[in-house]
């Protein structure tokens, strides 16, 4: 892998002093691990040309950047990569964030992977969310889909589901009804209101997600907030051992052997 990288001394982190080489080192270290989860798959992606506190934008579709893939949907076109050169390259050109879509380029109608992104009111004891992703946990096992659990590096957990689908409309209304049937059976903890001020004590399942066109933040990718949290898939056991925003580009090589345990017992990538 040859990349040029420009400016590596540019502190994109500041608090934290993480620079762009930093962050490129990091991509390269874990491009084994997150290629399967976001090659091929259509891309939304998270730049910064000065800090992340200064200056970020959503990119979702392509221009002149080398080493894409273009993909037209519905007359937009949309961007993807293969190799991972190429995601390392995205970093290059500004790229913090990765984000993909639920469908593969090959079946961008048959999406295949669902996520259950688990908001937390910000006054949740973590406890209680924790408990709360068991509870999406045994919902998905009593219906006998595998599943496997990665943290947002924000507030809450996503648990992230292999489930292949005839079309969208299908794939949005099991996802759907499996947020609704834990707001039904525990509506203590659980809300499908997208509205701030219904969600006051509880955790909103965010199946949103799942819709023709949304996104979410892939396994392994650096958040671009301060300390760089990473969304690390983790394993079931360790959910009362690692927060949301716990895993960050400063420590991530005290948890690579979960990384890479996570990785072989996933049935998802």
């Amino acid at each position: 892998m040859e990349i040029k990288i420009t400016s590596p001394e540019k502190v994109l982190f500041v608090k934290d002093g993480i620079t762009k080489l930093d962050l490129m080192n990091y991509y390269i270290s874990v491009a084994p691990l997150m290629l399967p989860y976001v090659e091929n798959r259509l891309l939304s992606v998270i730049r910064c040309h000065d800090n992340v506190d200064a200056n970020v934008f959503f990119k979702k579709h392509p221009n002149s950047d080398n080493l894409v893939h273009v993909k037209k949907v519905e007359q937009h076109e949309y961007f993807y990569i293969k190799t991972a050169q190429e995601l390392v390259n995205q970093v290059q050109l500004g790229t913090v964030e990765f984000h993909t879509w639920a469908s593969s380029v090959d079946a961008i109608n048959k999406p295949d992977v669902m996520v259950f992104d688990l908001d937390p009111d910000t006054a949740m004891p973590l406890k209680v969310l924790r408990e709360a992703v068991l509870k999406i946990k045994f919902i998905l096992d009593e219906l006998e889909i595998d599943s496997f659990l990665k943290t947002s590096g924000g507030k809450g957990y996503h648990v992230v589901a292999k489930l292949p689908s005839k079309n969208w409309q299908q794939f949005e209304e099991i996802s759907k009804q499996i947020a609704m049937v834990a707001q039904q059976k525990w509506p203590q903890i659980f809300t499908t209101n997208i509205r701030k001020e219904r969600r006051k004590g509880k955790v909103f399942v965010d199946f949103l997600r799942n819709k023709k066109g949304a996104t979410c933040v892939a396994p392994y990718s650096v958040r671009a907030r301060a300390h760089a949290p990473i969304s690390m898939p983790i394993l079931w056991e360790d959910l009362g051992k690692i927060s949301p925003n716990e895993v960050t580009i400063n420590n991530f090589a005290k948890y690579q052997n979960t990384a890479w345990k996570t990785f072989n017992n996933a049935s998802c990538c």
